[in-house]
């Protein structure tokens, strides 16, 4: 009996090993493969606890999540033939889960190394085979990381169909000391360049502020005169149409003036016309006489007074008229 149970202890153990051995567990974001006898199985398994044949068959979990690959210490000759080293280059890729079998299959499970690693320290020589130091540590090194990651991709569609590159991301190359001496050296005095390029503008737009402002200045100045001039030219014609407007005035209250004074004197001289009759006339001459307190007597008489016949010198009588006619104007 003893015998019997330390064979049932054994085959106890044996089959808890067994059991052990057989259960396995898949974590998320992988996808398990399997090998019996070192040929790859084509069942593949999802996340989760597994059985399999112990001791016989074996697996391996590969990831399908996005994962970054570092490649380390890459070196790159350029087309100058300086040998260059980049020390991290970094590559974000996933693998679908989908084609897991196939890939596993042609690459083995540890694909990245013949698909990522290899394939990058091949594309970045072939990169910098032909560009200069200079493209490559300044004037292109900002699309090495962007032809890296599309090149791959280009290659890794047609070899490894399920592979995706998500990103590349580059570090800058670490190249001779004199020759970085050099460029820090160039780059100092870009800046100086820079720096002496913007002040050159900031002076040239302040003199161009101050150019903009004097001309604004002058034209306000400017405007400002004319404004002014304008409204003198406009006084001027004011006072000019004013003072036209009195000459007229003034030129009318003249003309009506010697209008009346004209009619006067004509109504005046036609009354006088009708007035002075010779009987009118000689009324007055006797009123004349009569009014007069001296009378003179003898030879020397004024022929005025002294009628026609008997007087030495004949008076005309239409002289004698107009005498007699101021004489009565006057005393009117």
């Amino acid at each position: 009996m003893a015998q019997w149970g330390a064979v049932f202890s054994i085959i106890m153990a044996l089959g808890g090993a067994a059991l052990l051995a057989s259960v396995h567990k898949i974590d998320e974001g992988h996808t398990g493969v399997y090998y019996r006898g070192g040929a790859l199985l084509t069942a593949t398994s999802g996340p989760g606890f597994h059985l399999m044949l112990p001791f016989i068959t074996t697996y391996k979990s590969v990831q399908t999540t996005l994962q970054t690959d570092e490649v380390k210490n890459v070196p790159c000759g350029t087309s100058g033939g300086v040998m260059i080293y980049f020390d991290r280059i970094e590559v974000v890729n996933y693998l679908v889960p989908s084609a897991v079998y196939d890939i596993v299959r042609n690459f083995t499970a540890d694909y990245d190394k013949a698909l990522i690693f290899n394939k990058v320290h091949h594309e970045l020589n072939q990169f910098c085979s032909v560009h200069s130091l200079q493209e490559v540590y300044i004037g292109l090194f900002d699309q090495i990381d962007e032809n890296l990651k599309l090149t791959l991709q280009e290659d890794l569609t047609n070899m490894a169909p399920g592979l995706i590159i998500q990103a590349v991301r580059v570090t800058k190359p670490n190249i001779p000391e004199s020759i970085r001496r050099n460029y820090e050296l160039m780059e100092s005095e870009k800046t100086k360049l820079l720096i002496s390029q913007q002040t050159q503008k900031v002076v040239e737009k302040e003199a161009e502020t101050e150019r903009i402002k004097a001309v604004i200045e002058a034209e306000k100045v400017a405007q400002v005169a004319e404004i002014k001039f304008g409204q003198k030219v406009m006084e001027k014609e004011t006072e000019k149409k004013i003072s036209e407007i009195e000459d007229q005035a003034f030129l009318a209250r003249q003309k009506a003036k010697a209008d009346a004074e004209f009619y006067t004197a004509e109504r005046t001289a036609q009354a006088n016309k009708l007035k002075l009759t010779p009987e009118y006339l000689q009324l007055m001459k006797y009123k004349a006489i009569a009014a007069n307190s001296k009378i003179y007597f003898g030879n020397e008489i004024p022929q005025m007074f002294v009628d026609s016949a008997s007087a030495g010198g004949p008076i005309k009588a239409s002289a004698a008229m107009d005498i007699l006619g101021e004489q009565t104007l006057d005393l009117d």
